[in-house]
């Protein structure tokens, strides 16, 4: 901002305490900034991103432009071919509407109805060559065109978003993923982003352990760990070995023996702490926070000794519990697997991964659900190693269908959710 000057405080203070004009800014400092110098600090802050403008027709408000980052720079109308960028949502917050992009370098916040009328017909095909049907002052129009197209919220021609890869390659809801799963220019200062802890003092955490279901329980086999460091093979051969197999033995299938050891070594609950009122299991791999949010649901096709169904893995106790009997919803979810990774056939065993979100969501903002899948990786390859060491057929699958999960186990959609599927089983004597 150059030199410091007394005056340039003074802006700033009165910049900080609410919306000002430019004149009443001026008159302000009038007796210590020179001709001029007002209206260019305003200028450079604004293209630095550090300044909301709250635009008015008269006495009338409009819209309100929030920088993202630094806008850039100012250019004509665009044309009527004006649209609103494919990646620009619009949504509610409070009592205003808010439209807004992650390739956007601010966001606008409106009142108005007709300033919304007036995105509305930017989505349209028709474009700004329709905007003059909308109740706007020509100048109040041209200002908020090109506010839009200055911030990125709307691009001269559909053209543009649909003629090269760096764009065509990246659904709306993957990008706004990215985008705001990420750090940013600002919100881990102005919404907060991390560990924040923000809902400590006003809603309870949930504990680290699911409330069980009330289903038959299954006793598992625990291995015998000290035996296991001796005669597994190392490190290096089952990362080497490890292989996606989609076929499975069912003429020797999976035992239940074998479902529990896999399940021991890589999901049991090995200790328990407490720290500020929060839970904080421990278990053989690895989770941001020592929250451990994801819970396993083996959906049983096939194993000796085990009933097919759909059961919870107890990972306190290391026991199954019969969440579901074999009918149809177990079918169903076993096909989806069939979707994910076409195979010659179903697997023995479909492991589900779930997430209880409460767990992750009550402690960090903007980043727990990449941090969940984040965990749902780190949770395959612990799967897909001891599955190697085992001598088991293992491979993680690409998506499934949560809703079915959801339906199958009667749980809430926002409370507990699938966010992985893998599927398990007895290696072919050829694979």
């Amino acid at each position: 901002m150059g030199a410091d000057a007394p005056w340039k405080g003074k802006v700033l203070v009165r910049l900080a305490q609410g919306p000002s004009r430019s004149a009443d800014l001026v008159a302000d400092v009038a007796q210590d900034a020179g001709p001029g110098e007002v209206e260019a600090l305003v200028t450079q802050l604004e293209a630095g991103g550090w300044l909301a403008a709250a635009v008015r027709s008269g006495d009338r408000p409009l819209y309100t432009l929030v920088p993202e980052s630094p806008l850039g720079p100012a250019s004509g109308d665009g044309g009527a071919g004006v649209v609103l960028s494919r990646f620009t949502v619009v949504r509610r917050e409070s009592d205003r509407l808010v439209a807004e992009s992650p390739l956007a370098s601010a966001r606008l916040e409106t009142g108005d109805p007709a300033v919304q009328a007036a995105i509305g017909v930017l989505a349209g095909a028709g474009g700004a060559a329709e905007l003059a049907a909308v109740p706007l002052a020509a100048a109040a129009r041209e200002r908020l065109l090109a506010d839009l197209l200055r911030s990125g919220l709307a691009v001269p021609s559909a053209a543009e978003e649909e003629s090269r890869l760096r764009l065509r390659q990246w659904q709306p809801h993957e990008l706004w993923f990215h985008r705001r799963s990420r750090m940013g220019d600002r919100s881990d200062a102005a919404e907060g982003y991390g560990r924040t802890m923000w809902a400590r003092g006003s809603l309870d955490p949930l504990p680290a352990r699911r409330k069980p279901y009330p289903g038959p329980e299954v006793v598992l086999h625990r291995p015998r760990l000290e035996a296991l460091r001796r005669e597994d093979p190392t490190l290096t051969s089952v990362v080497e070995d490890r292989r996606s197999l989609r076929v499975h033995d069912d003429a020797n299938p999976i035992t239940l023996d074998q479902l529990g050891e896999l399940l021991y070594r890589c999901a049991r609950v090995r200790s328990m702490r407490v720290g500020g009122g929060v839970e904080y299991p421990s278990r053989p791999h690895p989770s941001g926070g020592s929250v451990y949010e994801l819970e396993l649901y083996p959906v049983v096709r096939l194993a000796s000794g085990l009933d097919a169904g759909v059961y919870h893995y107890d990972a306190h106790a290391h026991r199954l519990r019969l969440v579901r009997e074999e009918g149809p919803d177990v079918r169903r979810l076993l096909r989806t697997a069939l979707r994910a990774a076409p195979t010659p056939g179903t697997p023995q065993v479909l492991l589900i991964v779930t997430a209880r979100f409460g767990r992750l969501m009550w402690i960090y903002e903007q980043m727990p659900y990449s941090l969940i899948l984040k965990h749902v990786g780190v949770l395959y390859q612990t799967m897909y190693l001891v599955a190697t060491a085992m001598g088991l057929a293992a491979c993680g699958l690409g998506g499934g269908d949560a809703t079915d999960f959801n339906a199958a186990t009667g749980t809430d959609y926002a409370t507990e959710s699938a966010v992985g599927e893998f599927s398990l089983g007895s290696r072919p004597p050829q694979g």
